[in-house]
């Protein structure tokens, strides 16, 4: 066995890249300000500590109050306000309204620092209205489209801007392991690769190659780390993540996100292996500064400082809770109801528990987004200069992100497409409201009110109404008549059934059973014994089990949150306009405990007596349909050894078989034979999404770097192990030689 690198040496030889190039103004201004002033800037409240009015009230809608405001901006120097005005979705001009007042009483302090503004925009402008919400991660995730994440934050980079809001807490960069987690729909899935290209993607497409430009934002990488795994499947609750297990699935995505230059990153609210990360100093500063070379900006989530205390029972005070966090590493904290965290650190401070150079560390760090995000030049341009806020292009952008989201998984028969004139009765649960295509992070924190506020965009129902005609089409609430629901199903050519979630997101999330209730089960049965078609569609967070129901379905839709134009999409797709090409950026269970994921070890991919393979997914990941056929032929690599620091060239051809342009994502997935650690029977180490016309063929190479055949070792460094490696595309596959 030869050492490939060891990440820890890695990653300091990243250091210097990274280093910031710290500003004679940014210097000047630590020289002269005093300890409140510097704590000032590591607070961040919450915008609502600075309003009055009735916030929920739009015929009275939220207005800066001046005493408050005074408090937070003159007396404590606040450097950093966040969150929409508890849920009030407002204007891009009533936006840059609040904001404005907010860094004009910025401007009237000695030393005139911006304030920096953030908000949630998880897939899109959360709480700008008239703007653009697109899909959620995991539905983005589901388009296996890189190119697409990019546009969209571009879009959301623009949009945010035109509000005044120069910082976005996303991406979500965990990958989802525990698909119980009611955080799953804000990630890109359970790959390490899938994420890392979409972080990545989402990253560049927020920040450009000038934060400072007017249109781009600062991205915020999150919940670093390892919040995608808790044990209980409940948000915020422990995780136990062996080290090696860390450094190979929950590190690599945010240092590609470091290496392409994003400026800040968020903490995980919960623990692993029994420290909370907010007090964890390995984690923060140990590994992520001195080994993966980040020099951004760490701020807290929310009100996780205050948790060490009164949740998690590691600090004997607030006190010691503010000194946990800032020794660990942390630079900004979330506080954000209160002004407890600046009166105690400056305490800390004062009585030299913590020293001015431990602050001058994280306010040199504040002061530099605030530059690269051109804050002290200009805060905000005029909405004027924002013609392209909401407009048509973006709204294409939008719908065709949801069509590529949504993934085919059943279609017996090749029943879809089915014809403009077929006769339909549409029902369940999920076919008559916006909740169940946005998710959380939608207009409001819950994505509760987005039936009223996204009334102009269609549902499921009214998108299939709109498609395929008011006369033939029946849209009815579930067993709302029980014989008149029946009577409409003997009498229709289809069913489309829609079941799945409704919006939600953190604590709200949470759940006991994966599970699906038993009435929808029994609702629709009693519907398939018509002898009707079932088309199920599924739009949901995360996947539940649909089993029972799937099995006496003819032709399945599967969309993770799709977006304001997910019905449009659906509706598309079901009359052929569409052809899907959404893959499973998860592996969807079958059954309620068993939840392992693609990149398994082979001891849980085995046949056992009685009960079949132990890995039997419903929909394993990277699975989709189409409504045409694709071959792959074809496939060769430049040699069959390589060295260490080769690149494996390969090369297949994949065509169009049918009679419909398609797309297609060609995944490369990779075996190692034998090696000193467990391997996974496989793992995902390229993809690509290709565009292919009917009857047409393509050749599609790959360079994949043999370092890319990795993983942590005995010694917990990272290591390309001698040995056979099999290369899988599709229905071929390869056996290449890695020497020593």
């Amino acid at each position: 066995m030869k050492r490939l690198i060891s990440f820890i040496g890695a990653a300091l030889l990243l250091v210097s890249s990274h280093a910031q190039k710290v500003s004679d103004r940014i210097e000047s201004l630590l020289s002269s300000m005093s300890i409140e002033e510097k704590v000032g800037q590591m607070t961040q409240l919450t915008i609502d500590l600075v309003l009055k009015g009735q916030v929920y009230n739009p015929d009275n809608p939220a207005t800066i109050d001046e005493e408050k405001l005074e408090k937070a901006i003159l007396t404590y120097g606040v450097g950093s306000l966040l969150n929409t005005p508890s849920g009030l979705y407002i204007t891009p001009e009533e936006w840059q309204g609040l904001i404005d007042a907010i860094q004009d009483k910025a401007a009237e302090t000695r030393h005139q620092i911006p304030v920096l503004f953030g908000l949630d925009h998880v897939h899109g402008v959360s709480y700008i209205r008239n703007g653009t919400l697109f899909p959620q991660p995991l539905a983005m995730a589901s388009t296996w489209n890189t190119s697409l994440v990019e546009e969209m934050s571009v879009v959301t980079a623009y949009e945010s801007r035109a509000a005044g809001v120069p910082w976005s807490f996303s991406p979500a960069m965990d990958i989802g392991r525990n698909p119980v987690w009611p955080r799953l729909w804000e990630s890109f899935g359970e790959d390490v690769l899938l994420n890392t290209e979409m972080g990545k993607a989402m990253v560049v497409g927020f920040q450009g190659d000038d934060m400072s430009d007017p249109y781009r934002i600062g991205a915020c990488l999150k919940h670093f780390t390892g919040y995608g795994m808790p044990l209980s499947g409940k948000d915020r609750t422990p995780a136990w993540i062996p080290d090696r297990f860390l450094r190979e699935y929950f590190l690599p995505q945010y240092q590609a996100s470091i290496d392409a230059g994003a400026l800040t990153i968020m903490v995980n609210s919960g623990e692993i292996n029994g420290i909370p990360t907010h007090a964890d100093k390995r984690l923060l500063t140990d590994i992520l500064r001195g080994e993966m070379g980040f020099e951004g900006l760490v701020v807290s989530d929310w009100q996780d400082i205050h948790y060490l205390y009164d949740r998690h029972h590691v600090a004997t005070s607030l006190k010691d809770a503010v000194r946990l966090a800032i020794e660990a590493g942390l630079d900004m904290s979330m506080t954000p109801t209160t002004y407890d965290f600046a009166d105690l650190l400056v305490e800390l401070v004062k009585e030299g528990t913590i020293t001015e150079e431990r602050i001058d560390l994280s306010v040199r760090r504040i002061l530099h987004v605030k530059e690269k995000l051109g804050l002290f030049e200009s805060t905000h341009k005029p909405f004027r200069d924002f013609p392209q806020f909401g407009d048509a292009q973006n709204k294409g952008l939008n719908l065709q992100a949801a069509k590529e989201s949504i993934i085919l998984t059943k279609n017996e028969d090749n029943i879809l497409p089915i014809s403009a004139s077929s006769r339909l009765l549409v029902t369940g649960p999920t076919a008559n409201t916006m909740r169940t295509l946005l998710g959380g992070w939608s207009t409001t924190w819950q994505g509760d009110q987005v039936d009223t506020h996204l009334s102009q965009y269609n549902t499921i129902a009214e998108a299939i109404v709109d498609k395929f005609g008011k006369a033939n089409v029946t849209v009815m609430e579930e067993m709302e008549n029980a014989p008149m629901l029946m009577s409409s199903a003997r009498e229709t050519d289809y069913i489309i059934y829609c079941l799945g979630e409704t919006s939600y997101t953190e604590d709200q999330g949470n759940i006991n059973d994966l599970g699906l209730p038993a009435t929808e089960l029994q609702n629709i049965q009693q519907l398939a014994n018509t002898g009707k078609p079932i088309i199920l569609i599924v739009t949901e967070g995360r996947p539940r089990i649909i089993t029972e129901i799937e099995a006496i379905s003819t032709a399945v839709l599967v969309g993770f949150y799709p977006g304001t134009y997910g019905g449009d999409a659906i509706a598309s797709i079901l009359i052929g306009e569409t052809n899907p090409s959404g893959r499973m950026p998860i592996t969807y269970p079958r059954y309620v405990n068993s939840l392992t994921p693609y990149d398994h070890k082979g001891t849980e991919d085995r046949v056992v007596d009685r009960s079949g393979n132990s890995f039997d997914p419903l929909y394993p990941f990277g699975y989709g349909l189409s409504y045409t056929t694709y071959a792959y032929n074809d496939m060769s690599t430049d040699k069959t050894t390589y060295e260490k620091d080769d690149n494996i060239h390969l090369k297949l051809t994949v065509s169009n078989e049918g009679e419909m342009a398609g797309m297609e994502t060609v995944s490369v997935f990779v075996r190692d034979v034998k090696a000193s650690i467990t391997p996974p029977v496989r793992r995902l180490r390229a993809f690509r999404k290709i565009n292919l016309a009917p009857g047409t063929t393509e050749e599609i190479s790959f360079d994949i770097p043999v370092r890319d055949l990795a993983f942590v070792g005995l010694d917990n460094e990272w290591v390309v192990e001698a040995g056979q490696f099999i290369i899988m595309v599709g229905d071929l596959f390869t056996v290449i030689e890695v020497a020593d």
